[in-house]
This record gives structure tokens, sequence and C-alpha cells, in this order.
């Protein structure tokens, strides 16, 4: 658990303290579990290339559906018990898989609805968090609470992968799955710690001329004809997609032909990783200087070329 530094607290509060850390042992935790599915449909149920690629498209396929409903659903509810709750369910779902690891009746099929089920509460704890963060911290504090909190996520990114891979190898990656959801519960607790009263939102009056239906468009509404989100949301969904779409024959290919170790899988993932810590210290004083449509222009072409020097690379 990132240590909680005393003076930020005695800015922001013990309540944030107790959030941040709940944070950061959640992230350690999923770090550490980095591709834990891929490497156990790889390495012990010997799936193929494409199950992997199914285990890795069902959770961001659900996380589609679910994001048209979900932030009118959130957006009249007390956030953390929603956080909490959603902290239990994975931690619940996650333990199912050592457990039927132990009873002998693990397959594709129980693993692929566990990270099913995981996805859908990433999403609903993301939704929830980001908005609890806000009551919680007053608006001159929010700047430094968000750093903080991506400081201790790339921390855990850098560090946890090898680590978790280097666990998986000696323990097997069933292990690493168990100390994830052991890191959801320690998180579940320390939200409860946060402590303090959170009142529902009122729910505005319903024009009841409008249909129920038409508030959940109104996000995507706003998003896609919004001149200044539409590319850069547009932006995010071909990057994101481009990367998820070569993971799983990249794992494949490197933990079955080129016979890479689990913790050089991770150490692999990891390295790059350093660069997003140097990026994330270096984006505001960059774009105070040069402006921020030029740095997003320079960063997007910089992130985009350099995979294309992996196509001509022999793979034996």
């Amino acid at each position: 658990m990132t240590p909680v530094n005393g003076r930020l607290c005695m800015r922001l509060g013990s309540r944030f303290g107790w959030l941040w850390a709940a944070y950061a042992v959640s992230a350690a935790g999923s770090w550490l579990a980095f591709d834990a599915f891929a490497l156990i449909a790889l390495l012990v149920l010997h799936a193929g290339s494409a199950e992997v690629a199914l285990l890795a498209s069902a959770g961001p396929a659900v996380g589609a559906v679910l994001a048209v409903p979900l932030g009118p659903w959130m957006e009249f509810r007390r956030k953390r018990p929603v956080m909490i709750m959603a902290d239990l369910v994975r931690c619940a779902a996650l333990l199912a898989v050592p457990a039927a690891h132990f009873l002998g009746v693990l397959g594709f099929g129980p693993l692929l609805l566990v990270s099913v089920v995981v996805a859908a509460a990433d999403l609903t704890f993301t939704a929830a968090s980001g908005a609890h963060l806000k009551s919680l911290v007053p608006r001159a504090g929010l700047l430094t609470a968000t750093s903080r909190f991506e400081a201790t996520a790339w921390t855990a990114t850098v560090l946890g992968p090898p680590l978790g891979g280097a666990a998986a190898g000696l323990l097997g990656p069933v292990v690493t799955v168990a100390a994830d959801a052991v890191s959801f519960l320690l998180s579940a607790l320390g939200i409860r710690a946060v402590g303090g009263t959170e009142t529902a939102p009122e729910r505005p009056a319903r024009d009841p001329s409008r249909p129920r239906a038409a508030g959940l468009l109104d996000g995507w509404r706003h998003l896609l004809t919004s001149p200044e989100l539409r590319p850069l949301f547009l932006n995010t969904v071909l990057v994101n997609g481009l990367i998820m779409a070569q993971a799983p024959p990249l794992a494949v290919l490197m933990l079955g032909p080129l016979g890479f170790a689990p913790w050089q899988y991770g150490l692999a993932f990891a390295v790059p990783c350093l660069g997003g810590l140097l990026g994330s210290r270096l984006a505001r004083p960059l774009a105070a200087r040069y402006g921020r449509r030029r740095v997003l222009l320079v960063s997007g072409v910089l992130r985009a070329c350099w995979p294309v020097g992996l196509a001509p690379m022999p793979v034996t």
C-alpha cells in the first residue's frame, strides 16, 4: 500500500487518505495480476489465440453495453456504497477462479464469465469513484488529489506486472488472481473507513412528455456533437482498439513460440510504462509552453509510429 503523505492528508483530510490508500492497494493488486486471465488460459487451460482474444474482448464489450445506461443510473445514487459493492463483487468473482482450480472444475467458460463480471464491476466502480472524489475533495485540491492517484497508478503499472509475472512463474497465475481478490477486499474496507455522511443526489422532476429512454442517450449525443470532444473520443477509440487488437496475439506469441517466462512478459509491458510516468510529469509544463493542441498532435503521432518497427522482426 502506498504510504499516505501526512502533509497531504492535513490539507485534503483523512477521509481522502483512506480513499487514496484503498485505491493504492487495489491498483497494486490489479497490476500484480496483470493479464492473469490470459496466463491462465494459455498456461493452465492451453487455450489458443482465438480464445485469448475472446477473453480480452468480452470485458470491454460488456463495458460498451453498460456505458449508456450506467451514467443516468449512477447519477442519482450515493457513490460510496456502490464502490464498496463493486469491490466486493470483484473479490467474490475472482476468488471463484482459485476455488474452481482447486476443485478441478476450472474451464474456459467459467473464466470468461468471471472476466465479464469483473469488467462490469470495474466500470461501475470507476463511474462512481470519479464523482465521489469530487464530492470528497475541495475544488482547489482536485489537481493535487488526481496527481497522487496518477502517480500511484503509474507506479503500480511499472512494478506490478514483472512482480506478478515472477509470482505466476513460481506459484502459478491462479495465485495472482487470489492476491487481486484480497486487494479488492482491502479496498472495500478502506472505502468503508472513509466514513462521513453522503446524501443521495436529488432527482429532478421528469418531463412526462419526454420518453424515459431518451435520457440514456443524452451523454452520447453531447459527446458526438461536440466539436472538441468528438475528435478526442474517436481518437481514443481507434488507438485503444488497435492496442487491444494486438495484445492477445502478442501474449500468445511471447508466452508460446518465443518462450518468454511470465516475469519477462510482465517486464516487457512494465518498462515502456516508465515513459508514461515521465509523460505524466512533463504534460503540464509542455502544454504551458507549446499549447495543448500542439502537444496532443505531436505526442499522438509519436505514440503511433513506433509499433511499425515490430512488423519486419523475425519470430524465431
